[in-house]
């Protein structure tokens, strides 16, 4: 689900450090398709945090909200009569409520537009650049899929099929400082820790807002991942029906939970669950400092 945002937001970093995307250019750089409707005048960046002023809404039980209509527009729901018949045709005209670079709004339209901007910039498909940038530079161990509608375009904001260990190998990635185990810096050094500081605004950005109704006061939200702590030392990539990457960089310690909760969001359990990794955490933490020491 919604962990795939995570990846699309590290595909968006490495083409940023190898100056293919502006983080702070205009969407309409890459999709001109936007001129003239909401995106117009957004930056790569809003993108990235989800700051954009587009009028959307994340009511996952209610059939008539936005996230429902694009999955119509996806083929995940059967299609109906007068709607979109592709994600990009039917993001691309959203109309915005609110200035572009104001308050932190949950919508997962925003990364089906950054996925559709790095498409653009790198002039490949999301598959390719999964593959290349992320996949085979991690050596992961099994294939991953993605998702795509009825015109060939990527989910980019839920449609990811990975194993949990190439996803733990992903949240490793994020805890080495972007390196991977071979030692190559596949991410830009300092992209977690831009993460964990978030915008200068970010949590005066990120507590404006009610999108997100599990709660997790004194976070922030940055590149497309969660801080989840004010101490800002864990972070988050999180998929609705209870998925879980769980990155702890003060204890090292990597966990991934992959899941199908009946119900999209469970605040207690996505509480529990939070909680319960951080206890791990800190419980193998001195075993970790042991090992090394010798």
């Amino acid at each position: 689900m919604s962990v795939t945002k995570s990846f699309v937001g590290v595909v968006a970093g490495i083409l940023a450090d190898r100056g293919i995307l502006e983080l702070d250019g205009q969407i309409t750089d890459h999709v001109g398709e936007v001129v003239g409707f909401g995106y117009e005048g957004a930056s790569v960046r809003n993108l990235l945090d989800m700051r954009s002023g587009i009028a959307f809404s994340e009511e996952y039980l209610n059939p008539d909200a936005e996230v429902r209509i694009l999955e119509h527009a996806a083929s995940w729901r059967p299609y109906q009569p007068g709607l979109p018949t592709s994600t990009y045709d039917y993001l691309s005209r959203l109309p915005a409520d609110g200035p572009h670079g104001g308050v932190f709004r949950y919508w997962s339209c925003e990364t089906d537009i950054l996925g559709w901007v790095c498409e653009r910039a790198a002039g490949v498909h999301m598959a390719t650049l999964l593959s290349r940038l992320i996949w085979q530079r991690l050596g992961m161990e099994n294939d991953a899929y993605i998702a795509i509608d009825s015109a060939g375009a990527a989910i980019h904001d839920g449609g990811l099929c990975a194993t949990a260990r190439d996803v733990a190998r992903f949240g490793q990635l994020l805890l080495d400082d972007g390196r991977a185990a071979s030692g190559e810096q596949v991410l830009p050094e300092g992209w977690t820790r831009d993460v964990l500081a978030g915008a200068d605004d970010g949590k005066d950005a990120f507590a404006a807002t009610s999108s997100f109704d599990t709660g997790m006061p004194g976070g922030r939200y940055r590149h497309q991942f969660w801080v989840p702590f004010a101490d800002g030392q864990v972070v988050l990539a999180l998929g609705i029906h209870g998925q879980m990457l769980y990155v702890d960089l003060e204890t090292r310690t990597v966990g991934v939970k992959l899941s199908t909760w009946s119900m999209p969001q469970e605040a207690v359990r996505f509480h529990d669950t939070l909680a319960t990794f951080r206890a791990i955490a800190h419980h193998l933490a001195p075993a970790q400092r042991t090992t090394a020491d010798r």
